[in-house]
């Protein structure tokens, strides 16, 4: 058959409208995400290398960088944990108010992170509701054992990862509750039936299912934990080298109009994430091929 009408007929298979499609796709992902960053980057150019190097590795910012990266991985990793406990309940269980707990998962995704800081604030410091119990069993622990022991959650680091395990939970939970909804019990009965028991079942047949979707909620848990601002802002103390983050550093950079450092700052975080997320998706592939082998 001649090459032509191969090609004419190849085309003829492809959906309408592929070229124009495909356009406004390339073109409002370039004004929605590559213009802007390519714009930051090319800002951040106007330090010289030694200003730029001069900028990043001040140590106030490099334990803001400690801090960010070091809260967001303990809560993601956190959230990992628990948000699969609670999209393997979703899925698996039937019980009287489900829908319910369905709903409220969605929460983080609908309350301005302002009010989330504000609620946690309010929750953990030591007068709120859990606070004031936390710093009365802390007052009694040093009074029975003679051991100071500080159990403040609010105006703390700790309060640095509650916040960001509030907001990353839903990340985990909706990307891996659909997938064990459409895992085929027939092959865990298949197992079941040949003698295997739960946990190996569980090890051999459904977390390898389920482990590429955990990877990817905890890489959106992740990325969104690295650029939050609103809700930790609240519930931490904002000290220099305790409990700075790198979001407030840059605001901080421009509220100084330092739009050269704020830039600065910024294109490192960009890069640490843009290498945190694409070792993450190494991952994830190498998941993949490893439940298809």
């Amino acid at each position: 058959m001649p090459n032509g009408t191969f090609r004419l007929r190849r085309n003829r298979s492809q959906l309408p409208g592929f070229g124009l499609t495909l356009g406004l796709s390339v073109a409002y992902m370039s004004l929605l995400i590559l213009v802007p960053l390519g714009a930051l980057v090319l800002f951040s150019m106007n330090l010289s290398p030694r200003e730029f190097w001069r900028v990043v590795s001040d140590s106030r910012v490099l334990a803001a960088f400690r801090v960010s990266f070091g809260s967001t991985f303990l809560a993601a990793t956190i959230d990992m944990f628990f948000g699969f406990v609670i999209a393997w309940v979703l899925a698996r269980y039937r019980f009287f108010g489900k829908r319910l707990v369905d709903a409220i998962i969605d929460l983080p995704f609908a309350i301005p992170t302002a009010v989330t800081g504000i609620a946690l604030a309010t929750l953990f410091s030591p007068k709120g509701l859990v606070g004031g119990q936390l710093a009365a069993l802390s007052a009694w622990i040093n009074a029975r054992f003679g051991v100071n022991v500080s159990l403040d959650i609010a105006f703390s680091g700790t309060g640095i990862v509650a916040a960001l395990m509030f907001i990353g939970i839903p990340f985990i939970v909706r990307t891996v509750q659909p997938v064990l909804e459409e895992l085929d019990k027939e092959v865990e009965e298949a197992a079941s039936s040949l003698g295997a028991n739960f946990h190996q079942i569980f090890l051999r047949v459904i977390f390898p299912s389920i482990l590429p979707a955990l990877l990817t909620g905890f890489a959106l848990a992740f990325a969104r934990g690295l650029g939050e601002y609103g809700s930790v802002i609240f519930i931490s103390s904002n000290a220099p080298y305790e409990s700075e983050i790198v979001p407030l550093l840059i605001v901080m950079k421009l509220g100084e109009f330092n739009y050269e450092g704020a830039s600065a700052i910024g294109v490192s975080m960009l890069a640490c994430s843009f290498l945190l997320l694409l070792a993450i998706n190494f991952l994830q592939a190498f998941a993949r091929n490893r439940r298809k082998a």
